[in-house]
């Protein structure tokens, strides 16, 4: 028999389990928690929130693999009205527009960024001190981390060209995240693909190639593998739910100080009861800060985007998120640097936090098609072909 078995059901754990069975496996999925999905897990109604702001950028290879197989289901686009309300806060003020400094970084024919250098540094040269800045800043929709200027010039800035490029790469799947991972797991299912959740894996089986998609504190844990470790961001979460007002604006990006403020009900109003806007915020901290730190920065955004919204909330939740929000490439060092998804003896890592390259879950995507193309092997399975790339 050519069994496989994956540790965790997120995206990645679904997106193995799912590439396995197509190519012939039988294989088995465990998923620690009651239901599947990971950080792309939708909580249930009334308010359909994901662990952050999520969007699909249609331009890595996951959008074709999902595509191809019916999985992406109905969006939920952005009203043209809506695109016009996103509002950068520069200097302590509102704008329309970023500085003109900071667009000499998007500009074609920019030689390539280089590893080795921060990105504040390399930026500063083409962009001027505050240029790099700004961009430094907006880039942390795309980052979730407290310093983006520290880290690789190559790894910020292929992330602030994706995060805003014309015609945007950002997609939500209507209804969250969560309808996108009920896709995935039903074409599972049908593939023959067995599916234990409520079932945590304390001891990996010695019988079968194992993909342990979880994150990469779990996976070293696990396999008891002190290396598994990567630099990551941790970021305050403001979850937000308020009685609607005409003129609030659908995002704020602090060009200031990193962080997002975005309201998910500007293009789909499924995810708040009627009369309602679910507003999301992403402001990440440092080591020296705490969550009531980060809350107080979003507060600031929210004063600033959504006048009045202190009377006007129904609903609240407050979170951090340490370690959970993917992989940072520190100068000198790159995707390729990070823990090796190939780790012996037939087991194999999947997530946005090892050696696969990518922006946000682009990581585990790839992850996931490098681990399970390696595991068909040990079995006497085919490698993946290119066309599954």
């Amino acid at each position: 028999m050519h069994r496989i078995t994956v540790v965790g059901g997120g995206f990645a754990g679904l997106t193995a389990a799912i590439t396995a069975a197509e190519a012939g496996a039988k294989v088995t999925v465990y998923e620690a928690h009651r239901t599947l999905g990971g950080r792309a897990r939708t909580a249930p109604g009334p308010y359909r929130t994901n662990e952050g702001p999520h969007a699909l950028y249609h331009g890595g290879p996951h959008w074709s693999w999902l595509k191809r197989r019916d999985l992406i289901g109905p969006l939920a686009p952005l009203p043209p009205l809506e695109a016009t309300r996103l509002r950068l806060r520069h200097r302590g003020t509102l704008r329309r527009t970023p500085p003109l400094a900071m667009l000499k970084l998007l500009r074609r024919g920019l030689p390539p960024a280089p590893v080795d250098v921060d990105f504040l540094t390399w930026a500063t040269g083409i962009a001027g001190p505050e240029g790099a800045r700004a961009a430094a800043h907006y880039s942390a929709v795309a980052l979730f981390h407290h310093d983006p200027g520290a880290l690789s010039a190559a790894f910020v800035h292929e992330r602030l060209r994706r995060a805003t490029r014309l015609p945007p790469e950002a997609h939500w799947p209507r209804g969250g995240w969560g309808g996108l991972i009920d896709r995935m797991a039903a074409h599972a299912w049908d593939l023959g693909v067995r599916v234990e959740t409520s079932a945590r894996v304390d001891t990996l089986p010695t019988d079968t190639p194992v993909v342990v998609a979880t994150s990469l504190d779990a996976a070293r844990r696990l396999l008891k593998d002190d290396t598994l470790t990567w630099t990551s961001g941790r970021t305050a979460l403001v979850d937000l739910a308020v009685r609607t007002r005409r003129g609030d604006a659908f995002a704020v990006s602090d060009l200031d100080a990193p962080g997002w403020i975005e309201r998910f009900t500007a293009q789909d109003r499924t995810l708040a009861p009627v009369g309602e806007q679910l507003i999301q915020g992403q402001i990440p901290v440092g080591p020296g800060e705490t969550k009531a730190d980060g809350v107080a920065r979003a507060e600031h955004l929210l004063d600033l985007g959504f006048p009045g919204w202190r009377g006007r909330v129904t609903w609240r939740r407050e979170a951090v998120a340490g370690g959970r929000t993917g992989a940072v490439d520190l100068p000198g060092t790159s995707w390729r640097d990070r823990p090796a998804v190939n780790r012996g003896d037939g087991v194999y890592l999947a997530g946005d936090q090892v050696a696969a390259p990518g922006v946000l879950c682009e990581v585990s995507f790839n992850s996931a098609l490098t681990a399970v193309s390696s595991a068909l092997g040990h079995v006497g399975l085919e490698p993946l072909g290119l066309e599954h790339a």
